[in-house]
């Protein structure tokens, strides 16, 4: 499986994009811009989209999945628990960004805690996490987690917008996230890679 990551929107979230290199098809980890040049980006690499699967609902992993609906025909996966922070995101956008308010219309699909989907020979499952947001989801596909806002190096996803907790978030962390392999690779919705051995050991705020 290949992995491009592609640093969109206005607060630079990351977007992976996940390839399966025998058949071309692909899924997308959060959608965070309708940016043109990120959609020709994705046409380029002649690759065959098959849905979006969103972490979670804040205005800065969903921002393009409309657009990826139009030109691609796809689908997204969100969990049901973040319809209501999908809802806030004409309020909140301009708040925090100055931006026009923006109001997503096309997910009509929910992921729940255990479900899994296939790419090619891979399955990526389905992890609840809440914490950051009532329905926040980590993704896990053999030894690679994408964790979204949940877990970031040496940090969490912060917990003070509507529906947060930060011991709701803690205890994701401890009981769902630490309890996989040491090895196992953590890519974040925004900042660099870590893994989970390395978040058990210098991650000060779950040492506190």
């Amino acid at each position: 499986m290949e992995i491009k990551i592609f640093v969109e929107g206005p607060v630079d979230a990351n977007n992976y994009l996940l390839i399966d290199e025998k058949s071309k098809d692909a899924i997308l980890i959060d959608c965070s811009s309708d940016r043109q040049g990120f959609i020709d980006d994705i046409k380029n690499l002649d690759v065959n989209l098959k849905f979006i699967l969103l972490t979670h609902g804040h205005f800065d992993h969903i921002l393009g999945v409309d657009k990826f609906k139009e030109v691609f025909g796809v689908e997204t996966y969100v969990s049901k628990e973040d319809v209501s922070q999908i809802e806030l995101t004409p309020k909140f956008m301009p708040i925090i960004t100055g931006m026009a308010p923006v109001t997503i219309k096309s997910i009509k699909n929910y992921v729940k805690d255990g479900d899994i989907f296939k790419l090619g020979e891979n399955e990526i499952k389905a992890i609840s996490t809440p914490g950051h947001t009532p329905g926040g989801m980590c993704y896990l596909v053999g030894d690679k987690l994408f964790s979204g806002d949940t877990l970031f190096q040496r940090s969490v996803g912060r917990c003070d917008f509507p529906g947060g907790s930060f011991e709701t978030i803690v205890k994701s962390i401890k009981e769902k996230l630490f309890t996989l392999p040491d090895e196992t690779e953590v890519f974040p919705g925004h900042g660099g890679k870590t893994k989970i051995g390395y978040e058990k050991k210098y991650n000060e705020i779950l040492n506190i």
